[in-house]
């Protein structure tokens, strides 16, 4: 069970965090990553953290995003900063035993972005 958390309105310019954890696993995700879905728009990565410390982001994010995982075991955050309207979605939190996107999905967190 992923839970993510951390949306809300904002401000353009302003900064979010979004968090996800996974909850009662045993298992461990070497791959976490962020998924986005705006308005009328597909679900695309946003951005994404193996083991490691390896992570891949968007290039609509690069720059202002920064992806890391927690000490906790299963958790990720995402850092947002310089919002424009077109950061609008519901964010998606994913795991993966190995690669991205893997099979387990939070439920959504809902970022709007205000001009």
């Amino acid at each position: 069970q992923l839970q993510a958390s951390g949306g809300g309105l904002v401000q353009a310019g302003g900064s979010l965090r979004l968090s996800c954890a996974a909850s009662g696993s045993v298992l461990s995700f070497n791959a976490m990553a962020w998924y986005r879905q705006g308005p009328g728009k597909t679900r695309d990565l946003v951005a994404a953290i193996r083991s490691g410390s390896s992570t891949n982001y968007a290039d609509s994010v690069k720059g202002r995003f920064t992806i890391s995982r927690g000490n906790a075991k299963n958790t990720v955050y995402l850092q947002m900063n310089s919002l424009t309207p077109d950061d609008t979605a519901v964010y998606y939190c994913n795991a993966g035993l190995y690669r991205y996107p893997g099979n387990y999905w939070g439920q959504g967190t809902l970022v709007t972005v205000s001009s």
